[in-house]
């Protein structure tokens, strides 16, 4: 069995190759982890195909969660402690080392595959709704990709702030799975025009806030939906990046804000980084959370994953089990 999967050149997802990688002792400071879980996302697609340049040869994967086999001076962790992370490169793999700095502990009752697949995607979600632009009781939101692994969680975690949530989708079992994770309307981008009906549906106003992690594609119906001196959160580009955009536009649109967030920079501190992770654990205890897992593959099938994900063949988050 590989130990980790490796990219030696930059390209489409066959340059997924697995491979045998060594893990060096813990130093100070450092987790040795073996890892039950890695989650798949599009920023490793993005470092996959050179769109972020990364030094070469690498073990992709930002994400993952495990069980402490050796914990390195000063650490605050020990051997046997189930933990979890996101922003660690290097997390497809069957064993890493994780900074302690950003490890958090799982509660019990929590799967480590929960844990996984809720680190990058649950810390984004809530960054958006709980920093970025905070939703409370009131505003309306639009939701791209509501059935997507971030889109599921934002619409859950916007409507218990007591937000009305719009989600668009491309499917009938998207627009399902969007609908029972809350959204109060849900448009088919495929075939609609969701920026004259998220226009109707809030009387000619718009809505305050766009989450939009597909970019290219939604990016121009994204300003048209915002009422004014409403925010679009560009979070991510799954349909390929924004062209450069004249900034009348956001005075034109009505003072629009526009934002380009990233998770970096809402889990600087070791207190962002455990009030996020604490919030999101403890709404997946009380029931009030659901992490959706749309797939699994074993480690050596990476390439396979990547492929699924960048056809938008799937939902909810996508896991990689060494």
């Amino acid at each position: 069995m590989p130990t980790a999967v490796q990219v030696t050149k930059t390209g489409g997802p066959e340059v997924l190759e697995p491979a045998e990688v060594d893990v060096p002792a813990p130093q100070a400071g450092e987790l040795l982890v073996d890892v039950a879980a890695a989650g798949v996302n599009y920023i490793d697609t993005y470092q996959r195909q050179g769109i972020y340049p990364m030094e070469l040869p690498v073990v992709l994967g930002l994400e993952g969660a495990g069980t402490v086999v050796e914990a390195g001076a000063g650490s605050g962790f020990a051997a046997g402690d189930r933990v979890a992370w996101q922003g660690s490169l290097g997390s497809y793999a069957a064993r890493k080392l994780v900074p302690a700095s950003i490890a958090v502990r799982v509660p019990e009752g929590v799967s480590l595959e929960t844990a996984a697949a809720t680190m990058l995607q649950g810390m984004t979600a809530h960054y958006l709704v709980a920093s970025t632009f905070e939703v409370k009781a009131g505003h309306d939101v639009l939701v791209h990709a509501a059935a997507g692994g971030v889109g599921l969680l934002l619409v859950q975690l916007a409507k218990a702030r007591g937000a009305r949530v719009i989600g668009t989708v491309s499917t009938e079992e998207k627009e399902k799975l969007a609908r029972e994770a809350g959204a109060d309307e849900v448009i088919r981008y495929d075939r609609d025009d969701f920026a004259q009906l998220t226009r109707e549906l809030t009387g000619g106003e718009g809505v305050d806030v766009v989450y939009d992690g597909v970019g290219k594609d939604t990016v121009d119906g994204s300003l048209a939906s915002l009422k004014i001196r409403g925010l679009l959160a560009l979070f991510g580009a799954s349909s390929g990046p924004v062209p450069p955009l004249d900034p009348q536009r956001l005075n034109s649109g009505g003072s629009l804000y526009l934002t380009r967030p990233t998770s970096a920079h809402y889990t600087r501190t070791r207190e962002e980084i455990d009030w996020r992770s604490k919030e999101l654990f403890d709404a997946i205890l009380a029931g009030e959370l659901t992490v959706r897992i749309g797939g699994k593959y074993p480690l050596s099938d990476a390439r396979k994953a990547h492929e699924d994900l960048q056809a938008r063949r799937t939902t909810g988050k996508l896991l990689l089990i060494p």
